[in-house]
């Protein structure tokens, strides 16, 4: 009896101390604001509330509220207290993953290899780049020409410009004697750059440093001074305020900024996004390159050899890409899709150098045409179904030769100044760690030059391209990566990435973030979608403006590929992209929230009604088309725009949004606001939470110790949503034991 008496009260005290903790959460959740959901492995998440605004525009007659208007401000305290909220959400949930620290460990050792890029001849140096293994930064090393390469010493170190190596080294350009060096420094990962002036001999800062430089090259005339680009600082935030005046300067060494010339640009009347400006190899002919979008551009070249000339027209339209590639006194070469969707090279007099004129050096072939010019040829690589095949060429159109590739792949490289007989290009593919060869362009032999010693073996893992079928019976190339051996049973984690924009193509390279994810078993399925330029201007065209629902269906249909032959199933299936690549998962996962377990939208374009209003965004019209173009274009936009189209009651699959605060190109207000959108309308279990990487902008000149971070973050979620409560490697190990 008094056992039971016991045992009565225990519960009645057990269930008082429940109502007690339940009452309080409750307390804590209306205090907070919070919605609470808690995934399948018992991570509890307690999203912030996002407020909402009233904000409402119209277009064509139609209403379109946008309650997360707020977020794009990006100098506000409530934004920046939003950020600091939702991080705090997202690394209490990251943190919590308990084989988080097992993928960091893996990724820093096998991260930690040292790395060589090739090298390249300014005046009495031979310089090239180098990471011990885990340095923030690569290293710019030089010996002198004919010295060995292990005397080579430090000549500037980007990962002294900052503590935490956020702040990158851009670009770099010697003055035509070499003594010269001309640098260029992004802080914070921000599209806006400074350009330093060094003494290549003593390393000396030899003037002041020029600001706010963006999106631009900086090419030397002799050794007088330089050509950049920029435009002026914008009234409002420098990180998400319109820039879309593009100008071109030139810097005359020992003079003020200031006082720098506007070469070209400017006028109101005519408006470029974009110009680029390249000096000839020669020092002849200034070159200008303007466009209004990301595809496109007129053609302008000026003679420097005549003081008081004026700029010639090569091209007075932006209905072709076309570009000048090499000079021979004045005959010009040129590479072009106008007329030639794949690409030709032409060559026509600078005195008339209208199309008109032009006459076929390399004609267009079936695959697309990517040259350069290495010593006194021109090399031509063709994308075959997304993979390199490189020819030599001499500048009368004539074959030399086919240069052998190491294997199937991707070549990059060939660049060889005119007085060279040696080049260098680098070979890679999905599990081969890029090495460099030595191409002598006398007898168009190569030798290897530098392998990698990674604790990666290539060889216990296998690339295979098939071809599917689009939802509209196109044909759709894709690689996919995996351990050799691997069973077809529908388990096996995946990952399919993408991108299809912007004429951009997915050649195969080596990723040692994607080699981390094949060690565990992963598989890693890479399609050739429509907008990229695999099969040249037409299959890019095929993915822009009201065919864009052709990318995604690509997509879509590469997923159900892997399904249907069991390479994965939805549930072990993540769908991934970045920039462009973060709208096709953004897009892809509200239309099909059941094919993929995971998503992994990372800096994506988000807002499809807005995206032209922020920064340089307008120039990407061409691909996109804006909202206010018409009422068929708006809807079409709102149809397929991911912010627009999340709907209550939907479950979709966890999703890690990832963003930088200091992205100037994609501002993270597109992240932002489709991550509110998610958090607030999500049905399920599933956590939709969003990773904001402080002092860090689209991308480029991200810190080594970040990146490694970052997919450890990206890859323990995706695992775990998964289902994995350990590394599958740990797994196998413990299984073998």
């Amino acid at each position: 009896m008094l056992k039971f008496i016991n045992l009565l009260f225990l519960m009645k005290l057990i269930a008082t101390i429940m109502k007690k903790l339940i009452l309080t959460t409750l307390i804590i959740i209306v205090i907070m604001g919070c919605k609470q959901t808690q995934d399948k492995n018992n991570i509890v998440v307690n999203y912030p509330k996002t407020k909402t605004v009233d904000t409402v525009d119209t277009y064509f007659g139609v209403e379109v509220k946008d309650p997360y208007r707020w977020l794009e401000d990006d100098r506000s305290s409530d934004t920046e207290a939003w950020v600091k909220t939702q991080n705090k959400t997202t690394f209490n949930y990251l943190d919590n993953i308990p084989f988080r620290e097992d993928l960091k460990e893996r990724l820093s050792k096998l991260w930690n290899y040292e790395k060589v890029g090739a090298p390249f001849i300014e005046g009495d140096y031979t310089y090239f780049y180098k990471n011990d293994g885990l340095q923030n930064q690569y290293v710019i090393y030089r010996h002198k020409t004919g010295e060995a390469p292990s005397t080579a010493s430090v000549f500037l170190d980007p990962n002294t410009f900052s503590e935490d190596g956020t702040v990158s080294l851009g670009n770099i350009s010697f003055s035509k004697n070499g003594k010269i060096a001309a640098y260029s420094i992004s802080e914070g990962g921000s599209d806006w750059r400074k350009i330093l002036v060094m003494d290549a001999e003593s390393k000396e800062i030899v003037e002041d440093t020029l600001v706010d430089i963006k999106f631009s090259g900086i090419s030397w005339y002799k050794n007088e001074g330089f050509y950049y680009s920029s435009y002026d600082k914008p009234k409002g935030s420098e990180l998400s305020a319109k820039t879309d005046q593009h100008k071109v300067y030139y810097h005359k060494l020992g003079t003020p900024q200031k006082n720098d010339k506007l070469i070209f640009g400017g006028t109101p009347e005519e408006k470029h996004r974009y110009i680029y400006a390249t000096v000839t190899e020669d020092n002849r002919y200034l070159v200008i390159s303007p466009k209004i979008s990301t595809s496109g551009n007129k053609l302008y070249i000026k003679d420097l050899s005549q003081p008081n000339s004026g700029f010639t027209t090569i091209v007075d339209h932006t209905n072709s890409d076309t570009s000048i590639i090499d000079n021979t006194g004045s005959t010009l070469f040129l590479v072009t899709n106008l007329n030639a969707p794949n690409k030709k090279i032409v060559s026509v007099d600078a005195s008339n150098p209208t199309p008109e004129n032009w006459k076929d050096v390399i004609p267009e072939t079936e695959h697309v045409l990517s040259p350069s010019t290495s010593g006194e040829y021109l090399i031509t690589e063709y994308m075959v179904d997304a993979i390199s095949k490189v020819f030599q060429y001499d500048y009368n159109g004539t074959l030399v030769r086919e240069i052998k590739l190491p294997g199937v792949g991707n070549a990059n490289g060939f660049g060889a100044k005119k007085e060279e007989n040696i080049d260098y290009y680098s070979f890679t593919n999905y599990n081969t760690p890029s090495s460099i060869y030595k191409l002598n362009l006398e007898t168009g032999t190569s030798e290897l030059y530098w392998k990698p010693s990674i604790a990666f073996n290539s060889e216990d893992y296998e690339s295979n391209q098939v071809f599917y079928t689009s939802k509209d019976g196109t044909k759709v190339p894709m690689i996919i990566t995996h351990k050799k051996g691997i069973e077809l049973n529908g388990k096996n984690p995946t990952i399919l990435y993408g991108y299809g924009g912007f004429n951009i193509s997915l050649n195969p390279s080596f990723s040692i973030t994607n080699a981390v994810w094949m060690e565990q078993g992963g598989i890693l399925a890479v399609p050739n979608l429509r907008g990229g330029g695999e099969y040249g201007k037409k299959w890019h065209i095929a993915g822009t403006k009201m065919q864009k629902q052709n990318v995604f269906d690509d997509f879509i249909a590469a997923g159900e590929y892997l399904i249907e032959n069991k390479y994965t199933s939805s549930d072990y299936l993540a769908i991934r992209g970045g920039s462009n690549g973060g709208l096709l998962v953004g897009a892809v996962m509200t239309q099909r929230p059941d094919l993929a377990k995971v998503a992994l939208p990372a800096v994506g374009v988000l807002d499809m009604l807005r995206y032209h209003t922020f920064t340089a965004g307008a120039g990407w019209a061409y691909d996109y088309g804006t909202a206010e173009d018409n009422k068929d274009m708006f809807e079409y936009l709102k149809g397929y725009s991911p912010v627009h189209n999340v709907k209550e009651g939907v479950e979709y699959p966890a999703t890690l949004v990832t963003t930088g605060d200091h992205d100037d190109r994609v501002v993270p207000a597109h992240s932002f606001k489709f991550a509110a959108a998610l958090q607030s309308k999500q049905t399920g279990n599933n956590p939709t939470l969003i990773r904001i990487e402080t002092d860090a902008g689209h991308g480029a000149g991200t810190p080594v110790s970040k990146t490694i971070e970052q997919y450890a973050d990206i890859f323990g979620f995706t695992l775990y949503n998964m289902g994995f409560e350990t590394l599958p490697s740990k797994a196998n190990e413990a299984l073998k034991g």
